[in-house]
């Protein structure tokens, strides 16, 4: 390990994974490979199938598209390194990977968020305002939008591994996590890191702020149009098509704040389930996304089907 009171722009970090629990790292990767084959899988597959099937080319499986692709470089961006961690004890990662690590893993956490509001967006839309649908939801328009996922989350997080580079690393490179967690790089270096925190804590609070109220916003007036509809099944049929998206959003949020949170005022909380928690919300919510949507959406299990089996889809 190098030393020193350089800024380590030519040196390496070295992450030990998961502290007090090195000696069971193997145990602990076979689910996390067998889930990340999962997330491959599952996400590959329901991508496939949306851009093969012309009818799947709708707003809401456009939208969805977006996070399943989030999904697959956020948890490529963190859980090959990881494993290799825990397999092959490689704990090595240069410094300008731990920080294009860093970058990509919480700016799509922000993308993620952003996608999220997009789609209570497109239900409300769909529920509330249905004979202008198409003309608001338009293809030009959802290109904009994904051009907006991808600007806000590229610039809120850009200056997060600038103001990592400017710090000086002079007490330790060892960083006690899985992965380049921003605050647990930032909090090694033996300068006053105050702006990493305060600028951390403003984009998370900004972000899900703004999103949530969005969301709640927009599922308080689908709820409030399902409500006035005339039939139990019409408000049945309409309520279940939210279903997804309320079940992706509250497993993403409750995630990434009790792993924002712990690590930042987790003082009494064991760091171990601190790390724990924020490698849970890179793969559950990865792994699960599609296929809460394949079991709640008869479209994807249909064409998901005819995909892999094409003989056996013609009879049904």
């Amino acid at each position: 390990m190098s030393s020193g009171g350089d800024n380590l722009s030519s040196s390496y970090f070295f992450l030990i994974g998961i502290p007090g629990l090195q000696d069971v790292h193997v145990w602990i990767s076979l689910p996390m490979s067998f889930m990340y084959l999962i997330t491959l899988l599952a996400n590959i597959s329901v991508l496939l199938t949306i851009k093969k099937e012309e009818s799947l080319h709708q707003p809401m499986y456009l939208f969805l598209s977006m996070l399943l692709l989030k999904d697959l470089v956020q948890s490529s961006a963190a859980l090959p390194k990881m494993l290799l961690l825990f397999w092959f004890n490689l704990q090595e990662i240069s410094f300008e990977g731990c920080l294009i690590q860093m970058f990509f893993i919480h700016s799509c956490a922000i993308m993620a968020s952003t996608v999220g509001l997009a789609m209570a967006f497109d239900r409300y839309v769909a529920i509330c305002q249905p004979l202008r649908y198409s003309t608001i939801l338009t293809n030009p328009f959802i290109a904009k939008i994904g051009v907006l996922v991808v600007m806000r989350g590229t610039l809120l997080i850009f200056p997060l591994p600038i103001l990592v580079k400017r710090l000086p690393f002079c007490k330790s490179h060892v960083i006690n996590h899985t992965y380049c967690e921003h605050m647990a790089v930032a909090k090694l270096s033996c300068a006053n890191i105050r702006i990493n925190v305060v600028y951390g804590l403003i984009v998370a609070l900004l972000v899900i702020g703004v999103d949530v109220m969005g969301i709640t916003v927009s599922y308080i007036m689908i709820v409030t149009a399902v409500f006035k509809l005339p039939s139990r099944e019409a408000r049945h049929k309409v309520g279940s098509t939210c279903v997804s998206h309320v079940c992706v959003i509250v497993l993403a949020y409750v995630l990434v704040l009790f792993s924002s949170v712990t690590q930042r005022f987790g003082g009494h909380t064991a760091s171990s389930t601190q790390i724990i928690l924020s490698i849970l919300y890179l793969i559950i919510p990865p792994m699960l996304n599609p296929i809460i949507y394949g079991i709640k959406t008869k479209e994807i299990q249909k064409n998901v089907l005819k995909l892999y089996c094409p003989q056996k889809s013609r009879f049904q």
